[in-house]
């Protein structure tokens, strides 16, 4: 089913110029498990601007899961950290992003016992019928992933790639001003995670997104800010990101960016494996 660019409901929420901007800074942040003498993360300096994209590219296990588990509270028990964690929205402190995140994991995490669309709409009721404007916007997302006869089979029904963009279709139905997001599109095809791109770029416009990706491509197409974690323990370097609009066309600019993005990476590994 390919994925709709029409929709009779609309998508953006009425309140999206109302809502919350979330701005996030780290500032000499450590984090280390406290089943571990080693730290993951040391001297970590990071700011997540409000409604705008941070990309964030570093080896596998370097720690940016970690780090973004970590902004969502599903780590206060398992870890220590120090350093400064800052969170303001429109000019006042908050004390945490408690009820602020959506957050979508490298796994889908769909339940097998729920259908696709109680799966998308799960969040939103909180065991509560289902409202008809809430199932009609679960539907049209459906739709926007190419997801629209699948909406009443199973994730074990699913293919990989499928279950993934019902796990985005999820993470989008609950409209929350800061979005995390762990590798989303690394299931899919590179047509569809071209596709996909646009559509979370178009539909979580105004919202403070925190992505993830092993993808140079993926983060020059969309990212305001990248960064690059590096270093055992890891610490963060900004890259200059090009100043057009996103999603960018790629252009020689952004291959260059894409360049030194990989030198940095390739450097990285091979000091991994010296």
């Amino acid at each position: 089913m390919p994925m709709s660019s029409s929709s009779q409901v609309m998508l953006v929420p009425e309140n999206s110029k109302n809502s919350l901007a979330v701005n996030m800074t780290i500032t000499n942040g450590y984090l280390r498990y406290n089943d571990s003498i080693d730290p993951v993360l040391s001297n970590l300096n990071m700011v997540m601007p409000a409604r705008q994209w941070t990309c964030i590219l570093g080896r596998s296990g370097c720690g940016k899961t970690s780090m973004l588990r970590y902004l969502a509270g599903l780590l206060d028990q398992q870890v220590t950290w120090s350093g400064a964690l800052s969170i303001s929205a429109n000019n006042r402190e908050l004390p945490d992003l408690s009820n602020q995140i959506a957050y979508m994991a490298q796994q889908d995490l769909l339940l097998p016992w729920l259908s696709v669309l109680d799966n998308v709409t799960l969040s939103s009721k909180f065991g509560a019928k289902t409202s008809k404007a809430g199932k009609d916007k679960a539907l049209t997302l459906l739709a926007k992933v190419g997801l629209a006869d699948n909406a009443h089979h199973f994730p074990q029904q699913l293919s990989g790639g499928m279950r993934q963009r019902a796990a985005l279709a999820r993470t989008l139905m609950q409209d929350k001003p800061v979005v995390l997001m762990d590798e989303p599109f690394s299931a899919l095809d590179a047509v569809t995670r071209y596709r996909l791109q646009d559509l979370a770029c178009e539909l979580l416009k105004n919202k403070t997104v925190v992505l993830i990706t092993h993808e140079p491509q993926e983060a020059i197409r969309l990212a305001d800010q990248i960064y690059i974690m590096q270093g055992n323990p890891a610490a963060a370097e900004r890259l200059q990101v090009p100043s057009t609009a996103t999603p960018r066309p790629f252009d020689a600019e952004c291959a260059q960016l894409q360049q030194q993005i990989m030198t940095c990476l390739a450097q990285e590994y091979g000091t991994e494996h010296e």
